[in-house]
């Protein structure tokens, strides 16, 4: 089948979603969902939003310099400060929009202090600021006539002038996007999706490693898609690991104990009950993710321990159940009452600071396609991303991308000459193990050799594992008939592949690359 739509956007996190409200007076709109509405990483999201809103305290400078400072000033100074300054505006979209943010007796936001914060910026709603924004934007996209919501799709490929047989490179300079093949599982057939504009809001990369946060959606398959079309992708080093993930051996993802609650006072100890961050930073527990992800690392190696320790105990009960109420119900469902016992957690693969390389108005290297949310790279996070700062840009870069979109949308038109989809001579793959297992040695291989602590040995065992996995995974692909598991396979080594050739291109410790080859983070 034969799709056309004004704007195709793939992804339907915080960034997709608003993007499609803004442009959908102006066109019709495909909202492409790997699964449902609901499934995305903004919606795990607990902590917030980061924006300046009290005025008494604080202020621009103040934000763009915790930005920088935790990005390890490899941000790019022109996107801290586009999102720093369009925040407030973006903030009082999304209360049009039905997002309840917390408030005090006065009326004033309920403001958190995250790691890395100089002050109390981060909205929130209780501890699932996330669902919040994610469920008050569902009700507003079912509502609009021009969204078509098409759910349980997978996008495969996007539709370049390769597809009309033409050769394209890295250097070619004028790649146009012209819509996507879009495979629908419950058949197995793969449509064509013809759009004037096409946004890529896929979300993270999370689920490239077998420990992670991510909800297991999270493959990275824009990147992927955007890499293989030749397009530029960029920063792909900087994989945040949050530090305190809840360790239950097993959980796939791992539940997120939010890093407000450090923010709250908590405190982090090793195995044996004593704090520890007092010898890694003067911040101590509110030290940028990266330090502390770092620290807790060593801490489990020094003591060959599985996990540390988050304690709470010391804080009033009572309070801490009403700041962190879902928190404190999952974490009792497993065992742990956080207002009596320790917390027992771990790093996991939380966040990607690169992906799709964009300008100021959302633009990739390929003409009619935008990269918006965690998929893109904007240079906001440089190095390391502050706390808070993802939604907010997810919200301020769907922003400059829709203005940028309505204002040319006139000037394109659908390319009709793109062939269907191909599948003639492959077979249905019976051997569903090769996939599976294939899956799992890329989770172990990456979180053994790219993952908190590299090195240029560890580095080049994964480059050659990663091959091997390579070159069986496209024969497969080649041979099989399109599959979401044999396409996310193919998407996850595409991405492990980049994180690992653009760690060993950095010969430096800088942010959340960090290489005993090269530990001295170079001075500023």
């Amino acid at each position: 089948m034969v799709y056309k739509y004004d704007y195709l956007v793939i992804g339907s996190g915080i960034a997709g979603m608003s993007f499609a409200l803004k442009v959908a007076e102006t066109g019709r709109v495909a909202l492409l969902c790997k699964t449902t509405l609901e499934e995305a990483n903004t919606f795990l999201a607990q902590g917030g939003v980061a924006s300046v809103t009290n005025r008494l305290v604080d202020n621009f400078e103040k934000h763009i310099k915790d930005t920088m400072v935790a990005g390890d000033w490899l941000s790019d100074p022109i996107a801290v400060e586009k999102v720093v300054k369009e925040a407030p505006g973006q903030i009082d979209q999304l209360i049009k929009w039905g997002v309840a943010f917390d408030r005090n007796e006065k009326g004033d936001f309920d403001l958190h202090r995250e790691g890395g914060h100089s002050e109390s910026r981060i909205l929130h709603h209780a501890d699932n600021t996330g669902a919040e924004i994610q469920d008050s934007l569902i009700e507003m996209v079912k509502k609009h006539p021009s969204i078509d919501v098409i759910e349980n799709r997978f996008a495969v490929e996007i539709l370049t002038q390769h597809h009309l047989g033409k050769m394209v490179t890295r250097r070619t300079p004028d790649i146009t996007c012209y819509g996507a093949y879009v495979l629908n599982p419950e058949n197995g057939e793969v449509d064509t999706f013809l759009s004037k504009v096409t946004v890529m809001a896929t979300g993270g990369i999370g689920a490239v490693y077998t420990t992670t946060t991510n909800p297991l959606v999270a493959t990275g398959d824009g990147i992927a898609m955007v890499y293989r079309a030749k397009g530029t992708v960029k920063d792909m080093e900087f994989v945040q690991f949050h530090p305190t993930a809840f360790y239950h051996p097993g959980d796939r993802p791992s539940f997120l104990i939010t890093e407000a609650m450090r923010g709250y006072g908590a405190v982090l100890r090793d195995i044996n009950g004593n704090e520890f961050m007092q010898k890694y930073d003067e911040r101590l527990s509110l030290a940028p993710r990266d330090i502390v992800a770092r620290a807790i690392d060593t801490e489990m190696k020094l003591a060959g321990s599985d996990y540390v320790y988050l304690d709470v105990t010391h804080k009033d009960a009572e309070e801490t159940k009403k700041h962190f109420p879902n928190i404190y119900k999952k974490c009792l469902e497993l065992g742990v009452d956080i207002t009596k016992d320790y917390i027992p957690v771990a790093p996991a693969a939380h966040y990607l600071c690169g992906g799709i390389k964009v300008d100021t108005n959302a633009c990739s290297s390929i003409k009619r396609l935008y990269a918006i949310g965690e998929c893109s790279c904007t240079g906001l996070h440089g190095g390391n991303r502050l706390a808070s700062n993802s939604l907010i840009e997810a919200v301020v870069y769907a922003d400059a991308a829709a203005r940028h979109a309505k204002e040319h949308i006139d000037e394109y038109t659908y390319r009709e000459d793109i062939p269907q989809w191909n599948s003639d001579g492959t077979e249905h793959n019976e051997e569903m193990v090769l996939i599976t297992q294939s899956i799992k040695e890329v989770g172990q291989i990456m979180g053994n050799y790219v993952g908190i602590v590299r090195s240029d040995l560890r580095l080049k065992r994964a480059w050659n594992r990663l091959d091997i996995l390579y070159e069986e995974t496209e024969k497969l692909f080649k041979e099989s008939k399109a599959s979401k598991e044999i396409c996310e396979l193919r998407n996850i080594i595409n991405v492990g592949y980049l994180i690992m050739r653009q760690a060993m291109d950095r010969k430096e410790s800088r942010g959340l690359h960090f290489t005993i080859d090269y530990p001295h983070v170079t001075e500023k």
